[in-house]
């Protein structure tokens, strides 16, 4: 149960506990939606431990972890986990070693949403769907276990646009100085599929669920092979575009949830977190 911090008029301001984040979490996206490698929920911390101030972060990087003591957070909020397997050594000068002990020395609780909140009706997929206006949405790869869940968005556009102005839209939209493309210039687009971080093993499901263009993130060479021989464009605007742009939309939803809930915590976004892909280099 959440604690009474104070009241103002009728209205009571509570103080969030981990267990009631979680709770609250698992029903936006439920765990049942995660992929069964993935780990999301609890990586370090205590259930029961009070929080006024939330950071979220894409990534549980050691500057992310120190971001959130600068900030006073009690708690980063990541999209990837920290712990992915059960750990059968402890190194405290490597990932995720050093992020773990500094978590637990500095009382900053760590948790994730990750392929759950990739899956869930209104997580990430659904956010990229909705900034890159498409109309008719529906779930790309259908997950069994729930009506409106699964891997990907795929929908129409408005109306038809050339490639060429798609690539500068989702350079805009995600902030990718630097994309890669499969397809003409001046290819029109009218329908289109979008998965969130990694989503180049979707080119031939997006292909037969009508798609003329697949947005995504990790593509590689033997998935934009696939792309050219079946006739579908691609564009690759990064991992951590597609899904920064996405989780920081979520961060805006989740505040005006608390709130609605009735829970006294600030929650804010770690702008500084860059791309560790993101310089490139030229001689």
């Amino acid at each position: 149960m959440v604690r009474p911090l104070n009241f103002c008029g009728s209205e009571a301001f509570m103080v969030p506990r981990i267990r009631d984040i979680l709770d609250r979490l698992d029903k936006i996206a439920p765990t049942v939606l995660a992929e069964p490698w993935d780990n999301p929920g609890l990586q370090v911390g205590s259930y029961s431990q009070e929080i006024t101030k939330i950071l979220l972060s894409l990534d549980p990087t050691l500057k992310a972890l120190k971001s959130a003591q600068r900030r006073n957070a009690q708690l980063l909020f990541t999209h990837h986990p920290l712990i992915f397997k059960p750990l059968s050594s402890l190194d405290i000068n490597t990932h995720p070693g050093n992020v773990i002990v500094e978590a637990v020395k500095s009382r900053v609780s760590v948790i994730a949403a990750h392929t759950n909140l990739d899956m869930a009706k209104g997580g990430i997929n659904d956010i990229l769907a909705d900034l890159l206006e498409l109309q008719n949405v529906e779930v790309l790869d259908k997950k069994d276990e729930a009506e409106y869940a699964g891997l990907g968005r795929i929908g129409d556009l408005p109306v038809a646009l050339r490639l060429s102005v798609l690539v500068e839209k989702v350079q805009r939209l995600f902030g990718s100085e630097l994309v890669k493309v499969v397809g003409r210039e001046d290819e029109q687009i009218r329908r289109l599929a979008v998965v969130g971080g990694s989503g180049g093993n979707q080119v031939s499901l997006a292909f037969k669920k009508g798609a003329d263009l697949l947005v995504s993130g990790d593509i590689g060479h033997h998935h934009a092979l696939d792309a050219e021989s079946l006739g579908i464009a691609l564009i690759d605007a990064g991992h951590f575009h597609t899904e920064k742009a996405a989780f920081g939309i979520f961060a805006e939803r989740l505040r005006a949830m608390a709130t609605e809930w009735g829970w006294k915590v600030a929650i804010e976004v770690d702008e500084e977190e860059t791309d560790p892909m993101g310089h490139g280099w030229k001689y």
